[in-house]
């Protein structure tokens, strides 16, 4: 079964940049793709980022766009998502998840999630 930790997430100011972690364990990590989603208080799990099981493709939410970057460790067996210019509204907490197909949305194959970090963005 999957098991999935994120880390890193905190309290920053607008403008400030923060990478969050997903570190993977009890499963072969090449075997799923991985990603990121966020919710908000009062708001719909969004997704924001993907990476394929090898690295070779990634998908990203328009909302993140050229400020989130999704990567992926085969060594260590982590996901990281890097978050730059951070906004007020990505205030949120952060999920890591984990699927046997890559996705776009929270329609995972065989997936699993984290427990979330919250990143909280002050203006």
């Amino acid at each position: 079964q999957v098991q999935l930790v994120e880390s890193g997430g905190g309290l920053v100011q607008a403008g400030d940049s923060l990478t969050l972690s997903c570190t993977v364990s009890g499963v072969s990590f090449h075997n799923y793709a991985m990603g990121w989603f966020r919710q908000a208080p009062g708001k719909d799990r969004e997704f924001l980022a993907s990476i394929s099981q090898f690295g070779g493709g990634t998908y990203y939410a328009d909302s993140v766009q050229g400020r989130f970057t999704i990567s992926r460790d085969t060594a260590k067996k982590m996901v990281d998502l890097q978050m730059n210019s951070l906004k007020p509204e990505d205030t949120a907490v952060y999920y890591c998840a984990a699927s046997a197909a890559m996705f776009r949305d929270d329609r995972l194959v065989g997936g699993s999630w984290g427990q979330g970090t919250q990143v909280t963005v002050s203006s």
